[in-house]
């Protein structure tokens, strides 16, 4: 008879714990590399797009959001199609990170006009559950354990936004949405990860990555939009 391995639930996707082989621990960790270059391409293509004003008005037109919704499936599909050439999925993971970037320009243009602390929170809240999990699985060794890695990116989430709004003063309701949107971050990672482990492409870490940084762009997405629909009128001349 033969026996077919029952994919994990989600629940225990966030609770339960995998022992790695040698070769998924190794790529695990070159995943979450890789990851962490995808989010510096992001960055760096923010940058760029929101303080260009021809990108900004081009991506706020609807012909501008159909080709970044093209360039965006599209890119992804290479990578993964490249998984197995190094150096093509590479250079197309950095120009999905750098493109979608870019693609932001509208939003972040908004944020700079309204309140440009608020950018600096929504990185901050990204940039914590990253570090969080992303330093939990590259001292997990063999075994990668849910509930640790929760632990950890929560502690550092909940920490650095604690220590963020005494210095920016984000008020009350800043520190509740951005722990809940931290939490949900932290959580979203961790199931990324285990969906990573258990995939049948955990052989390389291109697919993971853009994974992982789909999840991670969403999350810096989400927390800019509520923040701006709930702050965003708090700086007032």
């Amino acid at each position: 008879m033969a026996y077919y391995q029952q994919e994990p639930s989600a629940l225990q996707k966030l609770t339960g714990t995998i022992e790695l082989t040698a070769q998924q621990a190794a790529v695990i960790k070159q995943t979450y590399i890789l990851f962490g270059v995808a989010i510096f391409c992001a960055i760096a293509g923010g940058y760029v797009g929101a303080t260009s004003q021809t990108l900004v008005h081009f991506f706020s037109t609807g012909m501008g959001w159909i080709v970044a919704m093209i360039v965006l499936n599209v890119v992804p599909y290479v990578a993964i199609s490249a998984r197995n050439n190094p150096v093509l999925g590479v250079t197309a993971l950095v120009a999905d990170g750098f493109i979608a970037g870019i693609a932001l320009s509208p939003l972040l243009w908004v944020a700079s006009m309204v309140n440009p602390s608020l950018i600096l929170v929504s990185l901050a809240v990204a940039a914590c559950v990253f570090v969080g999990v992303t330093g939990y699985v590259m001292m997990s060794g063999r075994t990668f354990s849910a509930p640790r890695g929760l632990m950890a990116g929560l502690f550092l989430s909940t920490t650095a936004i604690l220590v963020l709004n005494h210095f920016m003063n984000i008020g009350l309701l800043g520190i509740v949405v951005s722990l809940g949107i931290g939490a949900l971050g932290v959580c979203g990672l961790v199931y990324s990860t285990s969906n990573v482990l258990h995939s049948s492409a955990s052989d390389s870490a291109i697919p993971g990555a853009l994974s992982l940084f789909a999840s991670m762009f969403n999350i810096f997405v989400a927390t800019l939009n509520i923040l701006l629909r709930l702050l965003g009128g708090g700086r007032r001349s």
